[in-house]
């Protein structure tokens, strides 16, 4: 076959990862040989690959309620295979866990959004029926945090501005930004290290694909802004710092004035940590939140933030 003819195969902006691919390579990944000037031009990121499982879903519009939700399936319909041969022992254990996994999806859902369920505490502590009932859910996601941690090449933590960082969940003390921060989690799946001294301690319990309330991002900077007028390191998780974590650090940023809006902030962040990823769900609550703010006050570095958002919110959930 001819160059010209070649070409033909593949198109010039056709690549992965920045790269222009061989007509073989399709072949060695078992897609068929098909003239592509029939199909619209393919363009696939380098950065696919590297986000975590959950946020791939999320991006096409899935989000941890359908990823759940099909676990769910699946292991219904492993159960019922298994209950299919005689093999009840194992099937019930696996009915348990699909019964779980439809119960998180549904309360994870967007019209729903229940973190509560969980119950995980303002301590941030879960109680005893809790890692009873939803111990196959809360362990799975506590050893993907810790196995992704392995396999990542990414630092836990990056420090946005002086003594305020955003990160991943902090297993431990030793996890934890240096000078003794004040800790705000907006995890509803994972438990607050012990080793964290509840004073210093705030949780905004949040699903993982999900976003805060607009009063509870209000009422997160403004403890943070106590916070820091204490003179204490800031340091604002989820389980990764791609989504939550960075939209309640996008309005800290406003309200501290280092930024303009939150739109700034979240460049600002973007620029020091890549892998931030936030979804629709996060900006709409950043817009909710901002349209209460009022000008910033930057000598004192704090924001008068009306009080109108926590009485609509108060009126909307009762």
């Amino acid at each position: 076959m001819c160059a010209t003819e070649k070409e033909r195969w593949l198109p010039e902006a056709t690549c992965v990862g920045g790269r222009r691919l061989h007509p073989l390579c399709f072949l060695r990944s078992g897609i068929r040989k098909t003239r592509l000037t029939r199909f619209p031009v393919l363009r696939v990121h380098s950065q696919a690959f590297e986000d975590p499982i959950v946020w791939r879903f999320a991006k096409m519009g899935w989000g941890i309620s359908r990823l759940i939700g099909v676990k769910a399936a699946v292991l219904l319909s492993v159960a019922y295979f298994f209950h299919g041969l005689g093999m009840t022992v194992l099937s019930l254990p696996l009915v348990y866990v699909s019964m779980i996994a439809l119960l998180v999806s549904i309360a994870s859902h967007p019209s729903i959004d229940l973190p509560l369920l969980l119950g995980k505490g303002s301590n941030g502590s879960f109680p005893m029926w809790s890692w009873i009932m939803f111990s196959p859910f809360l362990l799975f996601i506590h050893l993907f945090v810790l196995l992704r941690r392995f396999v990542k090449n990414e630092p836990l933590y990056t420090e946005i501005a002086d003594g305020v960082y955003v990160g991943g969940w902090p297993s431990s003390v030793e996890r934890l930004p240096p000078g003794d921060p004040a800790v705000i989690d907006c995890t509803c799946e994972l438990p607050r290290s012990s080793t964290i001294s509840e004073n210093s301690y705030l949780c905004v319990a949040t699903w993982d694909t999900r976003a805060p309330q607009p009063s509870q991002i209000e009422s997160a900077v403004r403890w943070a802004l106590r916070k820091r007028s204490q003179n204490k390191a800031i340091y604002v998780h989820c389980a990764y710092g791609h989504g939550r974590s960075v939209c309640v650090m996008c309005a800290l940023l406003v309200a501290l004035g280092l930024a303009e809006d939150w739109k700034a902030a979240e460049q600002m962040i973007r620029e020091k940590r890549p892998s931030i990823s936030m979804n629709s769900l996060h900006r709409k609550s950043l817009e909710e939140w901002a349209k209460h703010l009022l000008t910033p006050s930057k000598k004192s570095g704090e924001s008068d933030v009306s009080s109108v958002i926590l009485s609509d919110y108060t009126r909307k959930r009762h």
